[in-house]
């Protein structure tokens, strides 16, 4: 069956733009099957690996359907990790930058105070841990009333973190007239009775399992034994010599080990586990987004959620305690058509967890010799050179935000400003129009105000002699952070 490109969903110009210049030209499997029932405002279950453009499917139709002037949040999306809802935060406010849409992301281990200003902003939509939305909510900084869309991302991973019940505390709070959208890559149990429960007849959506996707990913298992383990991760790194690689293990030791073992051998690589500060791992996470480093140690834990765009390799350094993570960790390769490898070292005790894998799957996992030494010495030479060279790219936002300038004004709620006071100055000055404004941030002393498609210096120029509400602003370009 054709695919339908994204001008056939009946979608506003502002969004059409936003998913050109994002370089969505086609839509995914999950996309095609999620936007127009989303857009319908129908519930949905989607059972979707990580990977498959699932973030766009549900972010596309919410932009649309947010109304811009409603203050009040309108949609709230459910992730298990920080790490997933800065990931998410981001991408939707990619999709609805020319709507001037906002988003706020709010999870633990980050200062009550500055989530609790953000909200008190215009917010559309919010994106959060079930624990720290639930916070919010027991203090009252967050307002559910006005909202219409929820999403739960990632549902069975959240599960497993056990926030099961902080889950149905939420869901409880909502309005019961609401469009409701489940992801999930597995579905156990309790998914079930959570969409029972709270979803109303929703659609069943399944996204390329079996045949399509296990043609895009190649696995294959090598007997180790603990002696040998690290000589031999070693050895595949330089056969396979992989563009962007993510290396699992078990615990943060065992991540430690790794990541020491080859920074001494001079990998271009950086680890993540649940005992980094949280700044710290955000900054690895981005930093291994933009290409500065090829290789990358995690935990399950520390990596659950992440969405790393052309990942060509997924080693298993140790085997999954849970075969539902195998489908997780192997599903951030071979993504968009591209064939990926997901090679795992296993011992003997590993045996029955690779056998359980193999039963969850269906299909057998083929297993393959250690690299010999001819093949060690006929690829050494494209491994060192390409070790050597860093692999940065522009992100997707970067791009995007290419043409946007955000300008500092010295003056917000305190001097009586609103958003549209700024609008309605802003769009007066020749050339400019209320399309080239982005999104307007109204804190107490401050505002900031995204201007759109290259045109900032123009406003900030005319700003400098131009009064807003009567009151003459001091205006400069913000710093990015």
């Amino acid at each position: 069956m054709s695919k339908k490109p994204f001008t056939d969903f009946q979608l506003s110009a502002p969004i059409l733009e936003a998913i050109e210049q994002l370089g969505y030209h086609t839509p995914t499997d999950v996309q095609q099957a999620v936007i127009p029932v989303a857009l319908s405002e129908k519930d949905i279950i989607v059972k979707s690996r990580t990977g498959s453009g699932k973030t766009a499917s549900f972010g596309i139709p919410l932009c649309e359907l947010i109304e811009w002037e409603e203050n009040k949040p309108q949609a709230l999306i459910l992730t298990p990790t920080r790490e997933l809802a800065l990931q998410v935060t981001e991408d939707v406010m990619n999709i609805g930058r020319y709507k001037r849409i906002k988003a706020t992301a709010v999870f633990g281990k980050q200062p009550f105070r500055g989530q609790v200003a953000e909200l008190k902003q215009k917010t559309h939509i919010v994106v959060g841990t079930p624990g720290r939305v639930l916070d919010h909510l027991e203090r009252g900084t967050l307002s559910l009333e006005k909202v219409k869309y929820l999403v739960l991302d990632e549902a069975d991973e959240m599960l497993n973190m056990g926030f099961l019940d902080q889950v149905d505390t939420i869901l409880k709070q909502l309005p019961k007239q609401r469009t409701t959208m489940l992801f999930s890559a597995t579905f156990p149990q309790d998914i079930h009775q959570l969409s029972d429960r709270y979803m109303q007849a929703p659609k069943e959506v399944e996204i390329m399992t079996k045949a399509t996707e296990i043609a895009e990913i190649e696995h294959s298992y090598i007997s180790v034994t603990d002696k040998t383990k690290f000589a031999i991760l070693k050895d595949v790194t330089v056969v396979e010599n992989p563009d962007r690689c993510m290396i699992f293990c078990r615990t943060k030791e065992h991540v430690d080990f790794v990541a020491q073992g080859l920074t001494a051998m001079e990998y271009p690589v950086e680890k993540i586990h649940g005992g980094m500060e949280q700044d710290e791992r955000l900054a690895v996470m981005k930093a291994f987004r933009a290409g500065e480093f090829r290789y990358l140690v995690a935990t399950d834990v520390a990596a659950r959620g992440i969405d790393i765009e052309n990942i060509t390799h997924v080693i298993q350094y140790d085997m999954p305690v849970e075969k539902e993570s195998y489908v997780h960790r192997t599903g951030r390769t071979g993504r968009a058509g591209a064939l990926g490898k997901a090679i795992s070292l296993v011992t003997e005790s590993d045996m029955r967890r690779l056998r359980e894998v193999e039963q969850y799957r269906g299909e057998a996992i083929e297993k393959r010799q250690a690299p010999t030494e001819r093949e060690l010495i006929r690829t050494a030479d494209a491994f060192e050179e390409k070790i050597t060279t860093a692999d940065v790219r522009a992100s997707k936002t970067e791009q995007l935000n290419a043409d946007i300038m955000k300008l500092y004004f010295n003056g917000g709620k305190k001097k009586k400003l609103r958003a549209v006071d700024f609008v309605g100055t802003i769009a007066k000055i020749e050339g400019m129009t209320a399309q080239d404004i982005g999104i307007i941030t109204i804190q107490d002393t401050v505002t900031y105000v995204e201007i759109l498609n290259g045109k900032g210096p123009l406003v900030l120029r005319a700003m400098k002699t131009t009064k807003v509400k009567g009151k003459q602003l001091k205006v400069y370009e913000a710093f990015k952070k």
